[in-house]
């Protein structure tokens, strides 16, 4: 399959997990692929798609950061050229009873989650205008059900929800496509922040819990790669879980 022959694609979060399975789908398909991450794993991932034989840039972007964000949007188009598919799967996460979060915590948890794809979409928006591009955000069921101990990430993912709603109402007539995937559970390195905190409910906790497992990030950045095809055109404003049944 080659769907994205000719494209440029920016992901953030490329160095693990979702993001880095989702930048090599995209570039096994064609695409010109802009690794972004703040952690420097991003290069590895790079790497690889260039092993394969794609090209890709990595580059060093705090999503949360304005500053950033359009200096690594600059960065791609003059490298690459101007992006017709972005997608946005940078996030943190963190378990935490609500009277003991600190302001820090939800700062950086919405700043990513939420800020971050606003940010990206704003400076991005203006070129997928112009190739007729789309978005794909990668919220959580978080973002569309409620879940103890996850105040911010839920309220940072719900946010994205809304975030591509209203977008894809806003460019409806314009030919840009915005769009969400809410996976459930995934084996990605995130989990690791997400152990219960001292004294959580059992029972609360198993409400996450699918009998299917976890998904693989794979089976989540197939799903991506499709939405942000053209064979998914007449799809925009859609929120698609992948999560075992978590949500049915």
């Amino acid at each position: 399959m080659a769907r994205f022959d000719g494209k440029v694609a920016i992901v953030t979060g490329a160095g693990s997990g979702i993001g880095k399975a989702t930048a090599l789908r995209l570039g096994s398909e064609g695409a010109a692929v802009a690794c972004l991450d703040v952690t420097g794993a991003q290069e590895m991932t790079a790497k690889e798609l260039g092993d394969q034989g794609a090209k890709a840039l990595s580059v060093n972007c705090d999503v949360s950061s304005e500053s950033s964000v359009k200096e690594a949007v600059a960065e791609v188009v003059e490298a690459l050229g101007a992006p017709n598919v972005v997608c946005n799967v940078a996030g943190v996460g963190k378990f935490t009873h609500t009277p003991e979060v600190p302001l820090t915590e939800w700062d950086r948890i919405v700043g990513v989650n939420m800020t971050g794809p606003f940010l990206i979409c704003r400076e991005t928006i203006p070129y997928l205008l112009e190739n007729k591009g789309n978005v794909v955000t990668v919220a959580s069921t978080a973002g569309i059900k409620g879940q103890a101990y996850s105040a911010a990430y839920c309220a940072s993912k719900g946010g994205a929800v809304m975030l591509t709603k209203a977008l894809a109402i806003e460019y409806l007539e314009r030919g840009v496509r915005f769009n969400a995937v809410a996976p459930g559970g995934v084996l990605t390195p995130i989990l690791s922040s997400f152990n219960p905190p001292e004294g959580a409910s059992i029972p609360l906790v198993a409400r996450l819990a699918s009998p299917m497992g976890f998904a693989q990030p794979e089976e989540i950045a197939g799903l991506v790669a499709y939405i942000a095809s053209d064979e998914a055109r007449y799809m925009t404003g859609a929120v698609v879980t992948m999560d075992g049944g978590i949500t049915t």
